[in-house]
This record gives structure tokens, C-alpha cells and sequence, in this order.
């Protein structure tokens, strides 16, 4: 299975890329705004599209002052964003290309843990990953 930890079903993983496509989906909708949508992403997730797509809306909110100035810019951003949103919605995985991009920069990605003392190593790992 492409993306999918042991831990996480292909049934599990559809629910997750849902829940991320409609999450990314509402921000562009202007309905919720990205620290929002962020917070609310599947938490302590191993699928690489949903990764992936957590890395993307990152990417949207550091982009607010650029997306100001250059419309074509932001335009080609949301479009982007929404070509993810629709994959997601499919329950399907994004392309390779897409989460390789990602990869490239983030050894451990920052989604978001559950809480508890779980979630907290979880985080501790990824601050730890950071520093190095």
C-alpha cells in the first residue's frame, strides 16, 4: 500500500485523505482560515499524501504576503491546493511527484499529535528531527 504505515488500514487512510480534502477545500472556500484547517488535520497520521497535503496548506499560510502581491501567484497556488483537495476527496493517494516534493524538505513532518503523553514524545521526536 503506497503511503500507508502498518499501523493504518487502506480504509483508515481513505477516511484521512477525506478529512484533509475537505479540510483544504474549506479554506479555499474562505470558510475556515489555515491555523484552523492545520489543527483539525488527521492527527499522528502515517500516510504520505495526507503528509504531504498538511505541508501544502502549511505552505499557503507562510504565502500570505506573496499571494497579496502576485494574483497569478496565488491563483496558480489554489489551483494547485484544489487539484490536492479533489484527489484526497477521491480517497485516493496524490502522485508520487507530489509527496516527493515535500519530502525533500521535511525529514518528520509536524502534523499534528493527539494529546497525552504519546502525543507529547511525538512531538518532542519531531522538535529533536529539527534540531539537528
Amino acid at each position: 500500500m503506497f503511503g500507508i504505515k502498518n499501523s493504518e488500514s487502506e480504509k483508515e487512510a481513505v477516511l484521512y485523505r477525506k478529512k484533509a480534502g475537505e479540510l483544504i477545500l474549506k479554506v479555499l472556500n474562505k470558510t475556515v482560515n489555515v491555523r484552523v484547517a492545520l489543527l483539525n488535520f488527521p492527527q499522528d497520521i502515517k500516510d504520505s499524501s495526507v503528509k504531504a497535503a498538511w505541508h501544502a496548506l502549511c505552505h499557503l499560510g507562510a504565502d500570505e504576503e506573496l499571494r497579496a502581491k502576485d494574483r497569478l501567484y496565488a491563483e496558480e497556488q489554489d489551483l494547485f491546493l484544489n487539484s490536492v483537495a479533489q484527489t484526497l476527496l477521491e480517497g485516493n493517494s496524490l502522485a508520487e511527484e507530489i509527496i516527493n516534493a515535500y519530502k525533500k524538505y521535511y525529514t518528520e513532518p509536524l502534523t499534528p499529535h493527539k494529546r497525552g503523553i504519546k502525543g507529547f514524545f511525538e512531538e518532542m521526536k519531531n522538535f529533536l528531527v529539527l534540531k539537528k
